[in-house]
């Protein structure tokens, strides 16, 4: 009896601490809010190139507040906790350097200013961060009601894979100006509103002398571009964190500070990024196992393969870890087999 009743307490321990204040939301909501709004404030305001030196100085700042983040969680919380804060982050940071590759096609063909690009991505982000939590609660909602919703989770992570290594092979083909050039939603606001032919600055709209009409700038719908791309990544990296973790407050804050750090990282890695010849392989890898994990952890919820053991917050990050290390030497050994 004495132990049915320690092992009740432990439970109803353990449930505790994986539980999270309504404060904690509160004051996670202020600190992204608050170092948004110094973002614009301090340089983001004043159109300029940044330099790699301040940009690496923030990318730093942001990965920095992230790690502390993960120490506070396993405080407060448990130890599990911040392991799976940081399986989530460094995911949603590996997943954001192949981001990169689409912004830079879609400021490509907006012409955007090479002053202007940093604040295109500011609001580009902040619209995607918006969304993303729209997304990250309903799919707690679901899952929380819904067990099988792992497998529609695992099947696109899984799918996404094959689709990563074969973009790795050369297999698809994409053609950038008919792909990136005109982002659905962009298409859809120049059937109903005007928009000027050139880039010329900051401002949403501008006039147009010759018809005396105000026009959509070239400025504002780049921003829309950037907003429904990383939307669209949304799809494939918002399951990825609900297959490390069903809490809603990680995965929220692993996406806004790898989303946070996105910007710097652009114009910190702008050049560099085919020297990571392997990063569709390694991204291949990432995600298809995640989808297989969620696959397991579906069967498990009704009774099936139970002889197949649940991969633990802990091992999960030391695969993550693992699979960026190997992508990123074998990418550099690459490089210089190539170059001699």
């Amino acid at each position: 009896m004495n132990s049915v009743l320690m092992a009740g307490t432990v439970s109803a321990a353990s449930a505790a601490q994986m539980a999270v204040h309504p404060l904690e939301w509160g004051i996670l909501a202020v600190v992204v809010i608050g170092l948004l709004g110094f973002d614009l404030v301090s340089h983001v305001r004043k159109p300029h190139e940044p330099s790699m030196k301040e940009s690496a100085g923030w990318l730093g700042f942001y990965v920095a507040l992230a790690l502390v983040l993960g120490l506070y969680l396993m405080w407060q919380h448990a130890p599990e906790f911040g392991v799976q804060f940081y399986s989530s982050y460094f995911t949603e940071l590996s997943l954001s350097v192949d981001n990169i590759f689409v912004f830079i096609i879609i400021m490509g063909s907006f012409a955007v200013p090479r002053k202007y690009e940093q604040k295109v991505l500011f609001w580009g982000i902040i619209i995607a961060l918006l969304l993303r939590l729209v997304f990250i609660l309903a799919g707690a909602a679901l899952i929380a009601r819904f067990s099988w919703v792992f497998f529609i989770f695992a099947a696109f992570l899984i799918y996404t894979a094959i689709k990563q290594a074969r973009e790795g092979t050369g297999e698809e083909e994409e053609t950038e100006e008919t792909t990136h050039n005109e982002n659905g939603f962009v298409k859809l606001v120049r059937r109903f509103y005007p928009v000027a032919d050139h880039f010329t600055d900051d401002s949403a709209r501008t006039l147009n002398p010759a018809t005396g009409r105000k026009e959509l700038t070239p400025y504002i719908l780049c921003i829309m571009a950037i907003g429904g791309a990383d939307l669209m990544f949304a799809l494939d990296s918002i399951p990825a964190s609900f297959g490390l973790t069903q809490q809603p407050l990680i995965i929220f804050a692993a996406n806004a500070f790898a989303l946070m750090g996105l910007r710097q990282m652009f114009f910190l890695v702008d050049g560099l990024l085919n020297r990571l010849v392997y990063l569709h392989y390694g991204l291949a890898v990432i995600l298809g196992f995640i989808g297989l994990k969620l696959v397991v952890e579906a069967c498990h919820a009704y009774g099936w393969l139970t002889v197949i053991p649940a991969f633990s917050p802990l091992s999960s990050l030391a695969v993550i870890m693992v699979v960026l290390v190997i992508t990123v030497v074998a990418s550099w050994l690459k490089q210089r087999s190539t170059e001699k």
